[in-house]
């Protein structure tokens, strides 16, 4: 089997390399590298994720500590700082999107078929937005605020299975709805959004695309009642209406019928009103997939505390779009393995072997497969494990 190889070696296995060099020869990411090529360089950052370091330093002493482990790791030599600090600045970071896209599109073919809480068999999309802070001083590039430098990651994500289908990294200036004009909707999908990106223009052009969205009104939405159907009060549901949006311009961005259903959550009491362009799903499910949009704020949650995106190991716009895109990269790659393996342990878990356990030399599965006979913590809600896949 691959009782000679480190855990990491194996892990490393379920990265398609073929595809990979593709990839970099495309974007010349090779062109003139005497040392760490753009494969070595994956291999660090994957490292760095796995394991929790923060810093270069970091990286280069834990990696010479193993250094009679490198070479079956798929090291040529010892990673040096300076050589890891370079190729992140210097080297297009969009060679390391490109690498996430692949395993994205692989993880969600392995996830295609998982259940997300609402029956329903068309593919249901969350999307959000989250905003990280960094230093002014360190980060001009990504002005904020008059003393505040951020950036805002915005993510789309397929509940079947909570992988990000899309994702884009802008400054934390952008508003969220601009995100809408770099998607490409698919015809039949429901998209779930917040408020922020209620732009009636925007979302004729999704309607228009034969997707359908579901978000909240604003308070004040200046529209009129053209009729209303039966409902149920015990469900919650306090009315099911057709609504026709008034005002010469919203009118013009949006000229077709919307359907406006009022909620009352039986769990806070509260009143919710919903907006959507699909008339023929029970009022209730609609409820139900706009509840499911919590999925991809635990998401943001998630890997902000499990992933290295909120410390840096590089300050250009270059490095920091770099260590994004391979710790996304690290996280989609541990949902294949942890698919593909069929083991029956939350990601985080999953996440916690690897970090103490990457240097030995057991099989890959049998490894992880103990995993699931570890009890989490007596802290469960507040580490997230919603991600049990």
């Amino acid at each position: 089997m691959n009782f000679g190889k480190t855990l990491f070696a194996q892990l490393m296995e379920f990265v398609p390399w073929t595809s990979f060099a593709r990839i970099v020869a495309r974007h010349g990411g090779d062109s003139g590298v005497r040392n760490l090529s753009c494969t070595e360089q994956f291999r660090a950052m994957a490292f760095a994720q796995l394991t929790y370091r923060e810093s270069l330093r970091d990286i280069e002493a834990c990696l010479l500590a193993n250094q009679t482990k490198l070479y079956s790791m798929g090291f040529r030599a010892p990673v040096k700082r300076s050589t890891l600090a370079d190729a992140n600045e210097a080297r297009n970071w969009h060679i390391w999107e490109e690498l996430a896209m692949l395993l994205i599109r692989r993880a969600r073919k392995l996830y295609c078929n998982d259940s997300f809480g609402v029956d329903l068999t068309n593919t249901v999309y969350a999307l959000d937005a989250t905003t990280i802070d960094l230093c002014l001083s360190l980060f001009p590039w990504a002005p904020f605020r008059t003393n505040k430098a951020a950036i805002k990651l915005h993510a789309l994500l397929d509940l079947r299975g909570n992988i990000p289908a899309f994702i884009h990294i802008t400054d934390g200036k952008t508003h969220e709805v601009k995100v809408l004009d770099a998607l490409s909707f698919e015809a039949g999908a429901f998209y779930a959004m917040d408020r922020g990106y209620l732009d009636f223009g925007r979302r004729f052009t999704l309607h228009q695309s034969g997707a359908f969205f579901v978000t909240r009104a604003k308070r004040g939405m200046n529209a009129h009642r053209v009729y209303s159907m039966k409902v149920d009060r015990n469900t919650g549901i306090i009315c099911d209406q057709r609504i026709a949006l008034d005002g010469f311009y919203i009118s013009q961005d949006y000229p077709e019928q919307l359907r406006r259903i009022r909620f009352k959550d039986p769990e806070t009491g509260k009143t919710l009103v919903f907006l959507t362009n699909n008339t023929t799903l029970p009022a209730l499910t609609i409820a139900a997939l706009y509840k499911s949009r919590w999925q991809v704020e635990l998401f943001f949650k998630w890997i902000k505390q499990h992933l290295r995106i909120k410390r840096f190991i590089g300050n250009s716009e270059n490095a920091v779009k770099t260590q994004i895109w391979c710790a996304v990269a690290t996280y989609v790659l541990i949902a294949i393995v942890k698919k593909e393996l069929q083991i029956d342990a939350s990601l985080y878990t999953l996440l916690q072997i690897l970090s103490v356990s990457i240097f030995e030399k057991n099989q890959l599965q049998q490894a992880l497969q103990g995993a699931a006979y570890i009890p989490e913590q007596c802290g469960a809600a507040n580490q997230l494990n919603l991600f049990n896949f």
